[in-house]
């Protein structure tokens, strides 16, 4: 593969990264949403290999407290090479000088994560807008 790392969103194929979403797969993510989304966001990266999406992820981040990374996906056919790993050292590196750095992972993914430096939280707290579904999952808890 020859990748090319884009960090902004010009000239970006919203279809081409709801797509990836879907054959990740991270679920349906409407193209004119994630526009939005990657639009408010600070930091982000759009993967190719020529015109291929292969990767992309973002952090949404207020410049000094806290940065949140989020969307990571990567394209089946690149998963395993280790490109979700450069994805998610470019975003920390990118919000390096926050105090603090925070994602939430898919249930299985915590492993992952906590071999790039990432400690579960014991405090942490979630409102979602599709409450029965991130309970019948285990992303919460009642508490």
């Amino acid at each position: 593969m020859n990748l090319i790392w884009k960090f902004d969103a010009k000239g970006i194929d919203w279809n081409q990264v709801s797509n990836l979403y879907k054959i990740a797969p991270l679920g349906e993510k409407p193209p004119e949403r994630l526009e939005v989304v990657f639009s408010n966001s600070m930091y982000k990266c759009f993967i190719f290999d020529g015109s291929n999406l292969v990767g992309v992820g973002r952090a949404l981040a207020d410049g000094f407290d806290c940065s949140y990374l989020c969307d990571v996906a990567v394209h089946p056919d690149a998963q395993g090479s280790g490109l979700g790993k450069e994805i998610i050292n470019k975003l920390v590196s990118l919000s390096s000088g926050h105090k603090k750095i925070i994602l939430y992972a898919n249930i299985g993914k915590e492993g992952f994560y906590r071999k790039l430096g990432f400690k579960s939280m014991n405090t942490a707290m979630a409102i979602f807008e599709d409450e029965t579904f991130a309970l019948e999952v285990g992303l919460v808890n009642e508490i």
